[in-house]
């Protein structure tokens, strides 16, 4: 969808000219009591369920969550994918044109927020004639921008679902993203952001910054299970039926680690752009919906009235329990409706997109409830 009017930004900039990319999922009802809005994190999209058409591994990233008679069940809600902007999916961002110069964005795309991102999709729910959304989900950095809707818009949210999620970044967070970025930055084939110009990508950096990012998504269980100490080579040698000596080397791959590791950045550094990554990382960064409150949580979460549901994951160190908790002391303080589920799952921060048979029944009765509401 195209959006000819000017958006204003946190940064005090604006974005004029822009395109929103998005997809939907199931009917919406008579009365557009039924919406559902799905908010996507770093490196994610608007595809969140089903397949495309003649596409082998087009699968949607939470098409495990939502589908017909899944936990969010397209045959009860409209369900709503939006690619944010400053993405490579779709919708405007670093790689498309800047209207007012007619040369690709690049490293003078604006510096976009949480809270930007909110108001564009607020836009988009206004052409789709959706005045009010059943709910409003999102895990990891979607958790944020649920969040951020209950504050920037209270009246248009019945329902917010936080998964994985915090109130804002750690120091330790923050450093994980700086180092990430250091190593787009200091590409040299980055140029300034400019890279488009030169007809190259800095893909070196983005390696990186995915193998940086994937150590922090796993938890230590979840790697030892998998990985251990295995050596790549003492795996293939046994494949191949042969003992071979082992070469001390500091620069081949020897362990089972580095080559998935290095199997993920790879991949990574095809698709993703990293002018992207730098600006997506850095609404991580700035998302704090207490700065204005003194750090006060409780205050700040005083404006929200939607009913809320919280998980967490044990094992989740990115995102810790303990972040979560916050939100829950803050919404109780101000007596709001809420549940809160901490789940034992040994998968670390991709537990939330992970088959947890208890993460699963949590979403399924939540969102069974949510429909209770407009089916009556």
């Amino acid at each position: 969808m195209h959006f000819p009017a000017a958006l204003p930004l946190q940064s005090g900039k604006s974005i004029r000219g822009y395109d929103l990319s998005f997809e939907t999922y199931g009917a919406l009802n008579a009365d557009h009591s039924n919406a559902v809005l799905v908010c996507h994190a770093l490196n994610a999209s608007h595809h969140v369920a089903g397949v495309y058409a003649g596409q082998a591994n087009s699968e949607g990233w939470w098409d495990n969550m939502i589908g017909p008679g899944k936990p969010v069940d397209t045959g009860r809600f409209f369900v709503i994918g939006v690619n944010n902007l400053g993405s490579c999916f779709g919708s405007t961002g670093p790689m498309q044109i800047n209207p007012d110069t007619g040369r690709v964005y690049g490293a003078d795309f604006p510096v976009v927020t949480v809270e930007d991102w909110v108001d564009a999709q607020a836009r988009l729910l206004d052409v789709l004639g959706i005045r009010s959304l059943a709910a409003v989900l999102g895990g990891s950095l979607g958790g944020m921008q649920a969040l951020s809707w209950t504050l920037q818009y209270p009246d248009r949210v019945r329902h917010a679902v936080v998964v994985a999620s915090a109130p804002n970044l750690t120091a330790g967070n923050i450093a994980f993203n700086e180092v990430a970025r250091r190593a787009i930055v200091t590409d040299p084939d980055f140029h300034a952001g400019h890279f488009y110009e030169h007809g190259v990508t800095p893909k070196r950096g983005l390696r990186i910054a995915r193998m940086i990012g994937h150590i922090t998504y796993l938890s230590n269980d979840v790697m030892n299970e998998k990985f251990g100490r295995q050596l790549k080579r003492a795996v293939e040698d046994a494949t191949r039926g042969e003992v071979a000596a082992y070469q001390f080397s500091t620069q081949k791959i020897e362990f089972q680690i580095e080559s998935y590791l290095r199997y993920q950045g790879d991949k990574f550094a095809e698709y993703f752009d990293a002018n992207t990554y730098l600006l997506i990382t850095r609404a991580l960064d700035y998302f704090d919906p207490a700065r204005h409150f003194g750090g006060n949580l409780s205050q700040a979460l005083a404006r929200a009235t939607a009913k809320f549901l919280l998980i967490s994951f044990s094992t989740d160190w990115r995102f810790t329990p303990g972040r979560s908790r916050e939100i829950v002391k803050a919404l109780l303080d101000n007596r709001r409706d809420l549940s809160y589920a901490e789940i034992d799952a040994p998968h670390g921060h991709d537990a939330f997109l992970l088959d947890d048979a208890r993460y699963m029944g949590v979403m399924r009765s939540y969102f069974s409830g949510i429909a209770q509401e407009f089916s009556a």
